[in-house]
């Protein structure tokens, strides 16, 4: 194993690997500044939004729902009660839930508190809505469409005013109608109770529909706790006032709409007493006049003893044969409701009160019948829940039809039976004469009508009693009140958002630049391509000069050079003499100064060094050593009678620097390279120079620096950070797996702090104080 393969760079690649998050937050430090910038932009920012934005508070309330349904089912024990919730079943809560949840409940509130028209007081950045006006605008005849429409109000003196928008200005007076574009017929009303500012108000118009589906927005409507009956309403509005009283005019509705419904059954059953009671009363009228009538016929005074004991005897089967009579012209009427299809309206209760069966009948049917009605206002007769219940319906006048049937059976049974009992009274009494059983059949029908009456009358009254203590199956436990602290936007939120959007718009932006750079930047740009060791990296040079190395000099880059030194005395230990070719992958990246000042370092540790301008095509170390004398390599080469002596010349700079200029430009400059002269020319130096450094042309433009590459003991690759490609670095990386030019080490030039390469470097330049210009993030190299 040679010595070059015995230093382990495996070692020191993994570390730089490592390091990737330390460099690249040292770059974020290196650029401390933009951040705290940033940063206070983002929270001045947010102190604006804070500042001018308009604060949105929570009115919360809560509503208490009498819940049957729930209350039968902890009667029922609390197995059925939770084996209902797993099936799934709602309860009455539930709905009220959708109830209060349905457009129709919200277009109310809206025009009941003319909630599409809403007043501002102007502001120089935003403008302040207003809960009392000193005016309101009355929308006397709208359009058929209103379209959204903003008006600028200004009072001009104490009975005229003036409006204005962009299409429209107009002075007019209070009370007086006058027509606003896309809104229609409207006044404006001073309002006594607040007084105008020497202000500008505006107000903004919009139709019933928008304004409703924005307040839906706003609206919360959930039941937070299922052990319980209890609503909690929610609403979002900038003024607290405003909400809660929008959101106790939503309450509002709801409970009177809630007791409504139950006023509607009330009002259906009076309806139908009171078409029972006139046609029965006209029935029993013409019984009584009859009577009247054969009374006065028949001179009547007195019915015979034997008249009134009949009677007495068959008192007892006339009464229940009234009854009987009586509930087979209820059932009948029933039928007759029932069996038309097209009367669907709520049914009277309480109408048989002997049949428990049909009365329970009659409050699901009812029941359906509100809950059908309060779903159409939110869905169509097309929906799957409405055909749900409409069948159910179907199947109750069903139910009650055959109910009733069967009820009517046996009471036909009943009346047969006491018919045939009255007929054997009768039998018995047919020795009475005929006037007597006249009469005694008119008083019959007449006791059998009054029954009727009297039955009717008491059921009104019972139902209007029970009307008028109707009370809603809910109430308001907790009124709407809006919070104290306003719910957006927060402040401490909205200062951290304006802080992190601070912080992040800088980390971005190094983030996307080292993303999206092609360039050499970092070491890690570096050994993710190549695995060549970096032997130096060597910083910034602000100066003009390119020897920047003295004797004396303590700065950063030319400790840098002196660590090259140092490191290529450890590479080349074994050797006597030592070759260094520079090479990179095109001009301009530094090969020049790395050789020049590298020589110089090597120079000042008692070396003899020479420098050789082997870049035959632009040579640049002649220019820069102020070479007079234009006699070089290609002289040498060409002129078989010179010797090496003739091209060698003092540096000017040292007494240990030589320098071997390029010479001529040639035509040929890769045939010149590979002559014999060559051969004899390195053997020379060799012979007289401790170091020979070669100055190579770019490797990833011409193959000289491959042929010169067999006389180096070791080929550095400058590479030049911000300005070396990545994918430039592919190319040294095949030299080195093709061993095409033997040993192989990596210098880094002109690193700059502000790119932030990696810690070492920096590590270097502040501790001797040097300071490097750095370059902005945001505008590049």
């Amino acid at each position: 194993m040679s010595e070059w393969d015995e230093f382990d760079f495996d070692q020191e690649k993994n570390e730089d690997n490592n390091n990737g998050i330390i460099q690249f937050i040292g770059k974020l430090v290196a650029y401390w500044y933009w951040f705290a910038l940033s940063g206070i932009i983002g929270l001045t920012i947010a102190f604006f939004y804070l500042r001018y934005s308009t604060p949105v508070y929570q009115i919360n309330a809560k509503v208490l729902v009498n819940d049957e349904k729930k209350g039968a089912g902890m009667m029922e024990g609390s197995m059925l009660g939770d084996l209902s919730g797993m099936l799934g079943a709602k309860s009455t809560v539930d709905n009220e839930v959708e109830v209060l949840k349905t457009r129709n409940l919200m277009e109310q509130v809206v025009k009941s508190l003319n909630a599409n028209i809403t007043y501002y007081l102007k502001g120089n950045i935003r403008d302040v809505e207003l809960f009392e006006a000193p005016f309101q605008l009355e929308i006397v005849k709208p359009n058929k469409t209103i379209e959204t429409n903003k008006f600028e109000v200004a009072l001009i003196d104490k009975d005229h005013l003036e409006v204005k928008n962009d299409v429209f200005k107009k002075t007019v007076p209070f009370n007086q109608v006058f027509n606003l574009p896309a809104i229609g017929d409207v006044q404006v009303v001073k309002n006594s109770d607040t007084p105008f500012q020497d202000e500008i108000y505006s107000i903004t118009v919009t139709s019933i529909d928008n304004q409703v589906a924005d307040y839906m927005g706003r609206l919360s409507v959930e039941v937070t706790n299922k052990q319980v009956t209890v609503i909690d309403l929610g609403f979002e509005y900038p003024i607290k006032k405003k909400g809660e009283y929008i959101l106790g005019t939503l309450i509002s509705h709801y409970v009177q709409g809630n007791l409504r419904d139950k006023n509607t059954i009330a009002n259906s059953t009076i309806a139908f007493i009171e078409e029972r009671l006139a046609l029965v009363g006209m029935e029993l009228g013409s019984v009584e006049g009859n009577i009247q009538e054969f009374k006065q016929r028949s001179q009547l005074a007195d019915i015979s003893a034997q008249s009134k004991l009949l009677l007495e005897n068959s008192s007892q089967y006339i009464k229940q044969l009234a009854e009987t009579e009586t509930q087979l012209s209820i059932i009948k009427s029933m039928e007759s409701y029932l069996t038309d299809k097209n009367n669907i309206r709520i049914l009277p209760s309480a109408m048989l009160p002997n049949d428990i069966v049909f009365s329970g009948l009659v409050d699901r049917y009812n029941t359906l019948l509100l809950e059908r009605d309060r779903k159409l206002l939110s869905s169509t007769v097309d929906n799957p829940s409405i055909l749900n219940i409409d069948t159910q319906i179907a199947n109750l006048r069903q139910d009650m039809l055959a109910n009733l049937h069967s009820t009517k059976n046996n009471l036909s049974i009943s009346r047969n039976d006491l018919l045939k009992k009255t007929k054997q009274l009768e039998g018995e009494i047919r020795a009475v004469p005929a006037t007597e059983r006249t009469y005694l059949d008119l008083a019959r029908q007449q006791q059998i009508k009054q029954e009727l009456y009297v039955f009717l009358l008491q059921k009104r009254e019972e139902t209007a009693i029970s009307k008028t203590s109707n009370i809603s199956n809910s109430k308001v436990i907790d009124s709407p009140k809006a919070g104290n602290s306003p719910i957006s936007p927060k402040k401490m939120f909205a200062m951290a958002i304006g802080l992190f959007v601070g912080l992040a718009i800088p980390f971005l932006i190094i983030y996307l630049r080292d993303l999206l750079n092609v360039k050499v930047l970092s070491k890690e740009d570096i050994t993710k391509k190549t695995r060549i060791p970096i032997i130096a990296e060597i910083g910034h040079n602000d100066s003009y000069g390119d020897e920047i190395v003295t004797k004396d000099s303590r700065s950063a880059i030319a400790e840098n050079f002196r660590s090259l030194r140092t490191n290529l005395a450890f590479y080349l230990k074994a050797k006597d003499q030592k070759v260094v070719l520079l090479s990179s992958s095109m001009s301009s990246e530094g090969k020049s100064f790395i050789a020049l000042n590298l020589a110089l370092v090597i120079a000042f540790s008692g070396k003899k060094v020479v420098v050789m301008e082997m870049d035959l095509r632009k040579p640049k170390l002649s220019a820069k050593l102020n070479a007079k004398d234009n006699v070089g390599f290609s002289n040498y080469i060409i002129s078989e009678g010179m010797i090496p002596n003739e091209i060698i010349f003092p540096s000017g700079i040292h007494d240990n620097l030589f320098l071997i200029g390029s010479g001529p430009i040639p035509p040929n400059p890769s045939e010149l390279i590979l002559s014999e002269r060559t051969d004899e020319l390195m053997d020379k130096l060799k012979k007289e120079f401790d170091y020979i450094i070669i100055d190579a042309p770019p490797i990833g433009l011409v193959t000289d620096a491959q042929l010169l590459s067999k006389y180096a003991d070791l080929s550095l690759y400058v590479v030049r950070q911000g300005y070396t490609h990545k994918d430039q670095l592919n190319i040294v990386n095949e030299l080195n797996v093709d061993k095409k030019m033997g040993r192989m080490g990596m210098v880094v030039n002109d690193i700059q702090q502000g790119y932030g390469y990696g810690y070492g470097y920096g590590y270097g330049y502040g501790y001797y104080g040097e300071k490097s210009r750095k370059k902005s993030v945001f505008f590049g190299k």
